[in-house]
């Protein structure tokens, strides 16, 4: 037989297995569950939630179906984390650029930077900008106004936003801030933690690729008349790159997966919404597998995104 063909078979036999282990370990407990009277089943999605959300990017009602709360936690976790994926991506890039600089005091703040972020646990990030945007910043009836139409107090960012009549522009009014749009304590204080925080891990897997380029690719450029910050631009920082891509997306599919921490600043994501079903319904074998398999299924979709991305740069080198 063919070596191609074996590894097939090997591999069709393991997924055999561990298909066969997964259907003994569902029989097994729900012949448990029903020996101690207690409901199995994944029926209960079809059931009215009867609680609301307080953050929905769609309508959603207490007497809508449970399984709508989960595709709303769902899309709430994606809203954080795309978002922060992005803002970490564009920090870190930033801040590794510090750590590499040839001033004394751009490498020293970058460096400050990193060794605070990555000193402290992600959680207390949160619950750190959790308290300065609930706390710290004024009431809603004076907010802060940073730029034209866009105002920032306790009770969150008012933005322009487009409307039935055009781009609405928040503007104070009786009871806070009316029109526009407008981004939670509880949101921003996620999106900032979770994206300064892999932002520190981002700048110091671009610094180390950098450095640990040979010093001839330096000599090289400059010896091709190209001046230090072209040779670093077009020589080093693509292939360090290169080298950088898969720590870097291994980190942006944690800040997805660090995104179920939300629960504790009270952001209504997947991991809140099930833990609500949970204590409603008594479903914990099923709440916890869905949250489960909708994890997995990100991760998994970010490994195959990163291994494009990754034979895409293979190929530009060859």
């Amino acid at each position: 037989m063919a070596p191609r063909r074996v590894r097939l078979l090997v591999q069709a036999l393991i997924v055999a297995a561990c298909v066969a282990a997964l259907a003994g370990l569902v029989d097994t407990t729900a012949r448990h569950l029903a020996e101690r009277g207690i409901r199995s089943g994944f029926d209960f999605l079809l059931e009215p939630a009867g609680f609301s959300i307080g953050e929905s990017p769609l309508p959603f009602a207490a007497d809508d179906i449970l399984l709508r709360a989960f595709a709303v936690g769902l899309l709430n976790t994606l809203r954080v984390a795309l978002p922060g994926a992005a803002l970490a991506l564009c920090i870190g890039i930033v801040v590794g650029l510090l750590r590499l600089s040839a001033h004394p005091l751009a490498r020293g703040l970058g460096a400050a930077y990193v060794h605070a972020v990555r000193n402290l646990p992600l959680l207390l990030h949160l619950l750190a900008w959790y308290f300065v945007l609930t706390d710290l910043l004024p009431a809603a009836d004076a907010p802060l106004h940073p730029l034209p139409g866009v105002f920032l107090s306790k009770s969150g960012l008012a933005l322009p936003w487009w409307g039935d009549d055009g781009l609405e522009l928040p503007a104070p009014g009786d009871f806070g801030i009316d029109g526009g749009a407008r981004l939670t304590p509880e949101y921003l204080a996620l999106l900032a933690g979770l994206a300064l925080y892999a932002a520190a891990y981002i700048a110091e897997t671009l610094r180390a690729a950098v450095s640990a380029l040979p010093a001839g690719q330096t000599l090289a450029g400059l010896a091709l008349g190209m001046r230090p910050r072209q040779t670093f631009f077009l020589v080093l920082l693509p292939q360090a790159w290169r080298a950088a891509l898969p720590p870097v997306t291994s980190q942006l599919i944690n800040l997805a997966k660090n995104a179920s921490l939300g629960v504790a600043v009270g952001y209504p994501d997947l991991v809140s919404i099930a833990g609500t079903t949970l204590n409603q319904t008594g479903r914990a074998v099923e709440c916890l597998s869905i949250v489960i398999a909708v994890y997995l299924c990100l991760s998994l979709a970010g490994a195959a995104l990163s291994r494009r991305l990754e034979r895409a740069a293979l190929r530009e080198t060859t």
